[in-house]
């Protein structure tokens, strides 16, 4: 099947962008990489009458260190934040979940600002945005503004953006001091959207856990962040009883449904084994006190 006829727009400038938005409401869709909406409009999901392309907006791409964050142009792609050195540096995370996303030619061609917007709950970026409480800036007819992660991924492939807006700059905390990081996910298949996903971030002093951020993809309408559970294992030991506290705290926490071929119960024991394989690369090498 191929798409319905539409019109293509290729602005030069992001008022120019804003403008046809204006002019076509509802009938325009914004295009950046295409890896999700192309095939939806070849099946027909989706119908624009107008197709705005981003990809001639320099003011949209690249990445910048600025103090205690990482300001990321929407049109950066998927390839450059698993291998920019500078995403690497200062937040880990975000470069090793970008690495497994699809497969090599979607990175090279999916957005950062692309995956935000399309908010599927099992992609990667919108579960490492809300975990690590990233700021999306958002541009339209009446200036900018900015939300959180959180605010902005509403639903299932919804979201706080208006017809008429689009996603300008994301902003990322950068790791702190001493941070450690692990990202995991389960697919059927390689390359597939994850059945469930983790982020996890920590701090250790010692052998115990003296910060900790959870984020879980693929069980909800929208990633879930369990910043009160984390914040409760403060204090928590780095070792094998400890992990697997947490593990099971978590997969109590999260509330999952039967979907066809994937029981609740068997979504809820990957969470369990995701999070204590996140937390086992974590605390490895930590050294437990005789």
């Amino acid at each position: 099947m191929k798409p319905t006829a539409f019109s293509y727009h290729r602005p030069r400038t992001l008022d120019e962008a804003l403008s046809l938005l204006a002019l076509h409401g509802f009938d325009a869709k914004l295009i950046a990489g295409g890896q999700s909406l192309a095939p939806m409009m070849n099946m027909r999901f989706a119908q624009p009458a107008h197709l705005v392309d981003l990809n001639a907006l320099p003011q949209l791409k690249g990445v910048t260190l600025e103090p205690d964050t990482l300001a990321i142009g929407a049109m950066t792609r998927h390839h450059e934040l698993a291998t920019s050195s500078t995403v690497r540096a200062a937040c880990p995370l975000l470069a090793q979940a970008a690495a497994t996303i699809g497969h090599y030619a979607i990175r090279q061609r999916g957005t950062l600002g692309g995956s935000l917007a399309h908010a599927d709950p099992a992609a990667q970026l919108p579960l490492i945005a809300s975990t690590l409480g990233a700021r999306i800036e958002i541009v339209g007819p009446a200036g900018s503004r900015e939300v959180s992660a959180s605010q902005f991924l509403i639903a299932v492939m919804t979201t706080d953006l208006a017809v008429d807006e689009i996603i300008r700059t994301v902003r990322v905390p950068t790791a702190l001091p001493g941070e450690r990081h692990a990202f995991e996910a389960f697919s059927r298949r390689h390359g597939d959207f994850a059945i469930a996903a983790c982020a996890v971030t920590a701090v250790l002093v010692g052998d115990r856990f003296a910060s900790l951020r959870i984020g879980v993809g693929g069980v909800a309408d929208v990633p879930l962040v369990l910043d009160d559970l984390a914040a409760g294992f403060a204090g928590e030991k780095a070792d094998a009883p400890g992990v697997g506290r947490i593990a099971q705290a978590v997969a109590n926490a999260v509330e999952v449904r039967d979907q066809p071929g994937i029981s609740a119960a068997y979504r809820r024991d990957l969470v369990k084994a995701l999070i204590a394989r996140a937390l086992q690369r974590i605390t490895a090498g930590v050294t437990q006190p005789d």
